[in-house]
């Protein structure tokens, strides 16, 4: 093989591929990425760990076909301090590839493995519909839900996030069994069915590839900003210009999380959010470090919050809020609050609280979008 691509095509792809390549995996060809001619005028990149697949091609002038898989960790970093320009690539007797700079001395020789060893990536059938969905949309849908997505991999049903797609509406849902969030936006004028759990690992890679899709966008044609999903069979596949993402869906039965939304609040007020962030952040210094449990008090004209360290002692904010009913105390977590309002960027906030030991349901004021459910804990 030997080819020649721009630096700056080839660094980005790297990068997205090295993502993906489980370098700490048993089977040390997972912490490769396949490089592999794939016709007269492009290179092929993919990696893999068996559970997500990253697959991209670039321009490339070709000289001689052929593929090698390499270190993905050591290919990034060598790819990174070549000098900008065409870069040339070409492997060697012995399964090793070279890469030189059209342009300068500098060059690099990395050992690899024949191409045809790289596990086989998964593609989607031919038969597959494919949705379209704004990339601005799929990123909104995974900021406002990923921090409840549980981090306990033995629980796979938790540790991964649900995506639905409902007539004209599509939905992620996700909840590790003290908090769940849940988002939905309108696609206007597509209608759709579909149904997917997504392991977490392939959530946080979707937000990467959102979120650089989304800055790339700008500017350019609208279609740079749309993404393609396609099931097919125990895969999803994610499609930008150029790059292809498949993950392999969890096979589990989502918790019914519509039994755990209130339906109604007993109490009901709106807070300015920053407001509330700065109170409890204040607060949360002098929470538990075990617990990280604060009291939360909602009375008349006020809602107050209150925590304390057997180690190192007290803290007490409070804000305005307007309010005249009943006064109730819960306890909750802290971080769990604060990460629900980082998530939003919104003025103010609706809080419903019923008993002490009723969930509280946080909103965005004036949206039913979005809806973010906290338990309360004993404190």
């Amino acid at each position: 093989m030997q080819v020649a691509v721009a630096k700056k095509d080839l660094v980005r792809l790297v990068a997205r591929c090295q993502g993906v390549a489980d370098k700490k995996s048993t089977m040390p060809v997972l912490g490769n990425v396949l490089l592999e001619v794939v016709g007269p005028d492009s290179l092929r990149l993919a990696a893999t760990d068996l559970n997500l697949a990253v697959t991209g091609k670039l321009p490339a002038e070709v000289q001689k076909g052929g593929s090698i898989a390499v270190g993905a960790r050591d290919l990034f970093e060598r790819v990174k301090m070549m000098p900008e320009g065409l870069l040339t690539i070409a492997t060697t007797e012995g399964s090793g590839a070279t890469i030189r700079s059209a342009s300068a001395a500098r060059r690099y020789t990395l050992h690899g493995i024949p191409g045809d060893e790289f596990p086989q990536i998964p593609q989607p059938d031919q038969n597959a519909t494919a949705l379209s969905l704004d990339v601005a949309a799929l990123s909104t849908l995974i900021a406002r839900t990923h921090f409840s997505i549980s981090t306990d991999d033995t629980r796979v049903h938790l540790n991964s996030a649900l995506f639905e797609w409902e007539g004209n509406r599509v939905r992620m849902v996700t909840t590790d069994g003290h908090r769940l969030s849940k988002m939905e936006l309108s696609v206007a004028g597509k209608q759709a069915s579909a149904s997917m759990l997504i392991p977490l690992k392939g959530i946080l890679e979707l937000r990467r590839l959102a979120d650089e899709a989304g800055g790339e966008g700008k500017g350019d044609a609208p279609e740079s900003r749309v993404i393609e999903l396609l099931q097919s069979g125990p895969n999803a596949f994610f499609r930008l210009p150029g790059l292809q993402l498949s993950v392999k869906l969890v096979d589990a039965q989502f918790p019914p999380y519509q039994q755990v939304i209130p339906r109604a609040a007993e109490r009901t007020v709106v807070v300015p959010r920053l407001a509330l962030v700065d109170a409890l952040r204040a607060v949360s210094v002098a929470a538990s470090d075990r617990t990280g449990g604060v009291k939360l008090t909602l009375t008349r004209g006020a809602m107050r919050f209150a925590s304390e360290s057997p180690d190192s002692g007290e803290g007490f904010d409070e804000i305005a809020v307007d309010y005249d009913g009943s006064e109730v105390t819960i306890g909750f977590n802290a971080r769990y609050f604060l990460d629900v309002l980082g998530s939003l960027d919104d003025e103010r906030v609706t809080i419903g609280i019923g008993g002490e030991l009723d969930p509280v349901v946080t909103r965005p004021d004036g949206s039913s979008d979005y809806l973010a459910v906290i338990m309360p804990m004993r404190i």
